[in-house]
């Protein structure tokens, strides 16, 4: 990408626009196009097309989405199948109709079947059945890399998929019910640890095992991605099935290549924020998929690896979240 190109972050408020637009800058490119859920509907198809008509972005990353924890998958079903479908096809439409150099779309490892084969490679998309919890969220974003890949191969376009594993970092979500679990566990021991309270409760059996990804590293990894000469991007925007017979979707893996179980984070939140009690595992409640593991050999042999550690990137969070509980 060119330092002076346009550049439109949509979704930049939250955890992972927010975190691309702090590297975008750092890297130094000035030109960025930002417009806040007021200003912009892009659920609109109608206002998302005037934005691309006037603003003319050069490239894309599409981070806007409608995201939550299992609760708010369980509780919200509709919103996020009918949510993101209304944004990606928006915005990936006008991408295309007003000459976007290259778009990079950013989904989920849920888009991965439940039982997939340990670490999950981008090959196993499509191969069995999803997570019910958040099976409408997955079903959306992978038609969201179906469009990408149609485009590309109808289009000559170079629309390019990205599947994160579970982000945490500066700007994350810390509401009592719909956050992911680092930012909902940093709440209930934070809490716990302000009220005095003897112990906190986490959800689940504490045995499935996840991988995590500061927000940070990700935002690297997306813009290292952006940034790759045409040769070496033009290789990941998938393959023609029909003509070569070899399933190669426009997806690439971000993550760290190790994952923990839910009772090493719990242990390891509680140790970060100091808190003294004991911790309980709520067996009635959900565990959701076993283990989601991302191979990620395909970016690192790109030549990208994520930098933070996990110990160190949750005291960042911590810091984050004293920060905005502050204010």
């Amino acid at each position: 990408m060119e330092k002076h190109a346009r550049i439109y972050v949509a979704g930049h408020r939250g955890l992972v626009g927010s975190a691309l637009v702090k590297h975008l800058r750092e890297e130094r490119f000035a030109n960025l196009l930002l417009r806040t859920h007021g200003e912009l509907d892009l659920t609109d198809q109608r206002a998302t097309e005037a934005f691309f008509a006037a603003e003319r972005p050069d490239y894309v990353f599409l981070a806007a989405a409608r995201v939550g924890g299992i609760h708010a998958n369980n509780v919200y079903p509709a919103e996020f199948i009918r949510d993101n479908l209304a944004i990606q096809t928006n915005v990936i439409h006008a991408a295309y109709r007003h000459g976007v150099q290259r778009l990079l779309f950013l989904g989920s490892s849920c888009i991965y079947p439940k039982l997939a084969p340990q670490p999950m490679r981008e090959a196993h998309l499509l191969t069995g059945p999803l997570e019910p919890t958040n099976r409408p969220y997955a079903l959306a974003k992978i038609a969201g890399i179906e469009m990408c890949w149609s485009y590309n191969r109808q289009y000559g376009t170079k629309y390019l998929a990205v599947m994160p594993t579970n982000l945490y970092g500066p700007g994350d979500n810390y509401h009592p019910e719909n956050s992911h679990v680092i930012p909902a566990l940093v709440r209930k021991f934070h809490e716990a640890k302000v009220t005095g309270a003897p112990s906190v409760t986490v959800w689940g059996s504490g045995t499935p095992r996840r991988e995590f990804l500061y927000s940070d590293d990700m935002a690297a990894a997306c813009v290292f991605l952006m940034s790759l000469p045409d040769s070496l991007f033009s290789r990941l925007l998938g393959s023609d099935e029909a003509a070569t017979g070899e399933f190669c979707p426009p997806l690439v893996n971000l993550g760290t290549g190790q994952d923990q179980t839910i009772r090493d984070l719990a242990l390891l939140v509680k140790d970060v924020v100091g808190f003294a009690g004991e911790v309980v595992f709520d067996k009635t409640k959900p565990d959701g998929t076993p283990r989601k593991l991302l191979d990620v050999g395909l970016l690192t042999s790109l030549g990208w690896r994520a930098r933070t550690n996990l110990r160190d990137g949750l005291v960042l969070a911590y810091r984050d979240f004293l920060s905005t509980s502050a204010n």
